[in-house]
Parts: C-alpha cells; sequence; structure tokens
C-alpha cells in the first residue's frame, strides 16, 4: 500500500478542501424562544439565494491560502526567532512568504515587514516614518480621500509635535485656501482623484517629514496619478507613503513609492495581515517601546503569513484575466445602474479606476436600509455612506469629492462572482431602491 505524498506549505500548491462545516450561534438571552428566534431569522436568510458584492478588504478566501496555512499549522508552529530546529524551520517558512510578498510588490524581501492588519501597518509606516524624519519636520501631508485611520496617524503626529496646524477633518478641504493651509488633506475632484497643483504646493512647503496617498481608492475606485505625485515628492526630498490596500492582486502597482502597504484579506488570505515594504533608503525609527520584532513588536504567527502569501502567489497567477473580467462586469453595472435607478449618482472616475469596485448613490434613500433591504433580497454589499440612522457623519471620500452622501452602496466583486449573479443584481435594484423610497414616503419617482 503506497503512502500519500504531502506536499510542502512553501511550494503554495492548492489542496482539495473538506466540507464547509455550518455552525449555528444561538444567542443566549432572557426572553422565552430568543434562541430560536435567531435560528430561524438564521435559517431564513440561508434559504435565500446569496451573493457576495462586499469583497472590499474581506475577499472570500482563497483556496491556495486556505489550505497553505493549514499545513504551516503542523510545519510552522514554532517561534521563528529560537534557535532550535523548529525555530529554524519556522523562519525558513516565513522567509518563504516575505520572498513572495516583495515580488508582488516588486522590492527586496529584507524590505518586508509584517504586521498584524493593514490598519497597523498603515499607522506604524505613517509613525515610523514621521519619526525617523522628525529633524526634516513633523508635516504630513495627504489627500483628503485617504483611510480614515491615516488622518488619525497624521492628527497623533501634529498633537505630539506641533510644528504645522493640526490637520484639517477630511471631506473639509476642497477650496483653495484650505487646500494652500499646512495641515489640511490635498483637495480632490469630482471623481476622487487628487489636485496634482494642491499637491506639489503641499509637499514643496517646509517642515514636511511625509506625504501619504493611496493608490486608488477602495471606496469608489478611481486610480490616483500616482506616478506623477511620487515625481512631486522626489523633487521636495520627501518620501511618499503609498496606501495600497485595495489594489495588489487587482490591478498594476508602479514603482512609484518609499513605502507601500497591502491588506492580504483583500486578496483572500485566511487570517489579517498587513504587508509594509520600507525602502531601504528611507529613515525610519520606530514611535514605540521597541521589541526584537522592530517595526511590529511580537511578530505575526507564520501560518497566517504563509496562507497570505499562497493567496497572492495564486491571485498574482492569472491576475490580468480576472481584471478583465470584472472590468467588463463592472463597467456594464454602472451603465444599468445610472439607466434604471431614478436620481442616482453613480461615482468615481468611469474609466481609469479598479476594476472591481463600483459605488452609486441614491436620492431620498437611507443607505443602512438599502443595505438591509438588498441583504433581504439575497446580496451582501457595503456602503461607503456612515450617514445612516446610526450615524449622524456622512462618508467623507464622498463628502471630499462633493457627491451625495445618502443612499450609498458600494459592490466589491470578489474573483469567484458569476456574470448572472451580477445581472440579477441590477435587477433586483431598482425595485429594491423604490421599495425603500415608499417606506420613506417618497412618491412618483
Amino acid at each position: 500500500m503506497g503512502t500519500a505524498t504531502r506536499a510542502a506549505p512553501w511550494d503554495f500548491r492548492p489542496r482539495p478542501l473538506q466540507p464547509s462545516v455550518q455552525i449555528a450561534v444561538v444567542r443566549a438571552g432572557p426572553g422565552p424562544g430568543r434562541g430560536q428566534a435567531v435560528v430561524a431569522q438564521a435559517a431564513s436568510v440561508a434559504r435565500v439565494k446569496r451573493t457576495y458584492l462586499d469583497a472590499g478588504g474581506r475577499a472570500p478566501l482563497h483556496p491556495a491560502g486556505l489550505a497553505a496555512q493549514t499545513a504551516a499549522l503542523d510545519e510552522g508552529w514554532a517561534d521563528p526567532r529560537r534557535l532550535h530546529a523548529e525555530g529554524r524551520r519556522a523562519r525558513m517558512l516565513l522567509d518563504a512568504a516575505r520572498e513572495v510578498f516583495a515580488e508582488g510588490l516588486a522590492c527586496r524581501p529584507e524590505e518586508v515587514h509584517l504586521g498584524p492588519s493593514h490598519t497597523v501597518a498603515l499607522q506604524h509606516g505613517l509613525l515610523g516614518i514621521a519619526r525617523g524624519r522628525r529633524r526634516a519636520g513633523s508635516g504630513i501631508v495627504l489627500s483628503a480621500v485617504e483611510r480614515a485611520a491615516l488622518h488619525a496617524g497624521a492628527q497623533l503626529v501634529a498633537e505630539r509635535h506641533g510644528s504645522w496646524t493640526r490637520p484639517a477633518r477630511p471631506g473639509h478641504a476642497r477650496s483653495e485656501e484650505a487646500a494652500a493651509h499646512p495641515g489640511a488633506p490635498v483637495p480632490v475632484d469630482r471623481v476622487g482623484r487628487v489636485d496634482l497643483e494642491a499637491w506639489r504646493a503641499a509637499v514643496g512647503l517646509p517642515g514636511v517629514a511625509l506625504a501619504v496617498l493611496q493608490h486608488a481608492n477602495g471606496e469608489v475606485g478611481t486610480v490616483q496619478p500616482l506616478t506623477a505625485a511620487y515625481d512631486a515628492t522626489q523633487a521636495a526630498g520627501v518620501p511618499l507613503l503609498v496606501d495600497a490596500g485595495s489594489s495588489l492582486g487587482h490591478h498594476g502597482i508602479p514603482p512609484a513609492w518609499d513605502a507601500v502597504v497591502a491588506d492580504a484579506g483583500d486578496w483572500g488570505a485566511p487570517s489579517p495581515l498587513g504587508v509594509l515594504a520600507v525602502r531601504t533608503r528611507v529613515r525610519m525609527a520606530p514611535d514605540w517601546p521597541e521589541d526584537e520584532d522592530r517595526w511590529f513588536p511580537g511578530g505575526v504567527p507564520v501560518p497566517a503569513a504563509l496562507g497570505a502569501a499562497a493567496a497572492l502567489r495564486a491571485t498574482l497567477a492569472d491576475q490580468e484575466e480576472a481584471e478583465q473580467r470584472r472590468r467588463r462586469l463592472i463597467g456594464r453595472l454602472r451603465d444599468q445602474v445610472a439607466q434604471r435607478v431614478p436620481d442616482v449618482d453613480v461615482v468615481g472616475d468611469p474609466e481609469d479606476r479598479l476594476p472591481h469596485v463600483a459605488t452609486f448613490s441614491c436620492l431620498y434613500v437611507d443607505g443602512e436600509a438599502l443595505v438591509t433591504e438588498l441583504d433581504r433580497r439575497g446580496f451582501a454589499v457595503g456602503s461607503g455612506s456612515a450617514c445612516t440612522s446610526s450615524s449622524l457623519e456622512p462618508s467623507h471620500v464622498l463628502a471630499a469629492m462633493g457627491a451625495l452622501t445618502h443612499g450609498n452602496v458600494r459592490v466589491t466583486l470578489s474573483r469567484e462572482v458569476t456574470e448572472a449573479e451580477v445581472d440579477r443584481f441590477a435587477d433586483e435594484l431598482p425595485e429594491a431602491v423604490a421599495q425603500v423610497r415608499r417606506s420613506l414616503g417618497v412618491q412618483g419617482l
């Protein structure tokens, strides 16, 4: 009887997966029958044909990543900092994962650092470079449509060092006066693209430690003029930190960066992981208590790194084909929404955009109510609008663009979504919007 050959986890080869196990979680409560009601509600949702259209930042698990991470639980469980054989093996696996990330970002493996999440990687990149360049100043230049975590990081630097004006709130930097004001976010146009003239002026101001710009906006899909923005920072002698959290694995990233951050969850990694790459020429210093793992104290689990690397390698292998297919589907969806839904604003650049993201805002609609109605119909979607019944703050990205912030829906296609599923969504959406409007007393549209 032959012995089955076991694939090494660092080969990143997909393996057959075990059948999924459905687990019902019954919430305890004081009321009689409450647990049964929760189960019944979950069963009702399960009976509806589900289509997942909210893959931004948390895509469905990639089979190659899940297989590699599962194998690494046996092979790479030891502490990679230890000198014994088990530790050295874990270190070898971690280094193999780092090489995959370096290949995907077109940099050296020694420039890659792994953190517990995309948000932590962004903030450590910003804080570390700002502290490393504190002699140059404490100014952080960033666009009005960057992630809230980056605006919070820039504000923290301003509060600690205080040589620049405290950064303005994102979404409130559309005037020329605001754009020229030290510490104010750089404004964007109607499609969410950064104003290059304002960008050049901002990075040329004295006391700038760091500039931050996304490669593409994960909320509306618009791709930024990264190469031109990078040329401006180079001319000013300012390093550029690029947020590629919505891009890697979906759309090519030019090597126009001094530091870049990617989100493993966006390409289907089984566990959260942030990838930070910093060019060796960039001065960086920890802005937190130092540890043996200098940039991310405590390090990351080796199995998580292996799973993320395997998922990325498999994703990059057919990225071009997946990009073309999803770009076509999103283009058709944008057209369908504009034609079939009254009083709708389809936002973001229609051409120079991520291939898998579409965002639109509907007048006379509450965003949370629309997301809930679509969920009832079997569609999981996101919403860039935070101006819902649970919050009074609008999406800062939409506000910075001057776009409608109410009734927002964000569709982010996974690699597995089918043409039929997208068409079914386009067919159901007009009635879902109409139903929400009727519930709010809006008639005659």
